[in-house]
């Protein structure tokens, strides 16, 4: 006759009579799967299946470091410091915290022409936009047009959410901080005319398609963008309002791709962003051909506070994007070591294999 089972009882190995009256027992059913009977494959290193490896491996990285390496060398770079922190600088006299807005310029020389499409950039050092408050101190509800975060924004807006009463749109510390220097290039033709020429710098097409068109938005209504703003007020360390950032209905407020650009943080404390494109237009004539230029900087960034540079780049790109060494360093020496490791176990497998072959035969 079967027994009840007490709560010590339903764990034994043998079995017993449970609540429902069924013998229960904790052995697994006896089925491949849980007595772990299925096949299975288990790979058996050989020189015969490591060493071809190594060698592909070295064989197919190396070129493709090679080719990714000269390709990032072809594409044409120049940055020019303008921070003006040594007195040596044109910019010198705007370095002062006291001192803004401030013009200076600054003249350089192409040595080689850059051709196809030319991209500018501004760049900054120890600026932290990766601190973690610093992130978080934004209102993407109020970036996306949402009117009751226009007029309350977030609190992880705070210090910068409001001032003297008034909500601060775009509000945070992203957006008080945003880089607000103008950089205007100029190419000098020759001595017999003096007179440079302006290089057209195109504003739009800077920022992501997501960005401009889906997370970035005016608040609706109708109306003048000043009047969607009523009731706000500017960011603290800005010059003009953010309805004011420029003349283009399609290029303010909210979806303005300087501020755009500048809202995606970035990941290290020196980085470039991004501010505007020269279009080739002739293909018979470089975009930027060789010979002197100067750059017209309207200096309203400061960045002696926390010591940091700032630079302008100019840069042509490639398939691969712009100039990015490492990646095709990179390839070299992961391909070099997966050799040199495959030659090396080639000798030893030469050299001590057939001994231990020959020592396995007389074993057995």
């Amino acid at each position: 006759m079967a027994m009840n089972c007490n709560a010590k009882d339903r764990w034994t190995e043998g079995p017993c009579v449970g609540w429902g009256g069924a013998a229960k027992t904790r052995r697994p059913d006896n089925t491949a799967f849980k007595q772990q009977r299925l096949p299975a494959w288990q790979p058996i290193l050989t020189a015969g299946t490591v060493l071809p490896t190594f060698f592909i491996v070295g064989l197919i990285f190396i070129p493709i470091g090679i080719g990714i390496f000269v390709t990032s060398n072809n594409i044409r770079e120049i940055e020019i410091d303008y921070t003006g922190a040594e007195p040596s600088s044109p910019c010198n006299k705007c370095f002062s915290p006291d001192v803004t807005p401030c013009v200076c310029t600054i003249n350089f020389t192409l040595e080689k022409a850059f051709e196809g499409n030319v991209f500018m950039y501004y760049g900054l050092s120890n600026f932290y936009q990766n601190h973690r408050r610093y992130v978080k101190s934004r209102d993407d509800r109020q970036l996306n047009g949402d009117s009751s975060a226009l007029l309350n924004p977030s609190k992880e807006c705070e210090p910068y959410r409001k001032n003297e009463d008034l909500p601060i749109a775009p509000c945070g510390a992203i957006a008080n901080s945003m880089f607000n220097d103008t950089l205007e290039l100029f190419l000098l033709a020759n001595e017999s005319d003096p007179t440079p020429t302006p290089i057209h710098l195109i504003k739009k097409g800077i920022a992501w398609w997501t960005d401009k068109h889906v997370k970035f938005r005016n608040p609706p209504g109708e109306g003048t963008l000043e009047e969607r703003f009523k009731g706000t007020t500017k960011p603290i360390n800005w010059l003009k309002p953010v309805y004011m950032l420029d003349s283009e209905e399609d290029n303010n407020g909210f979806i303005n791709e300087d501020f755009i650009v500048w809202m995606r943080t970035a990941a290290l404390p020196t980085f470039r962003k991004l501010y505007r494109l020269i279009e080739r237009k002739n293909d018979l004539h470089p975009t930027l051909p060789a010979g002197q230029y100067y750059l017209k900087i309207t200096y309203n960034y400061p960045v002696h506070s926390f010591g940091g540079r700032k630079w302008m780049i100019l840069s042509t790109i490639s398939w691969m994007g712009g100039k990015n060494p490492f990646l095709g360093i990179a390839y070299i020496t992961v391909g070099s070591i997966a050799f040199l490791l495959g030659v090396v176990l080639l000798v030893i497998n030469h050299k001590y294999g057939s001994s231990s072959n020959t020592a396995d035969t007389m074993a057995f």
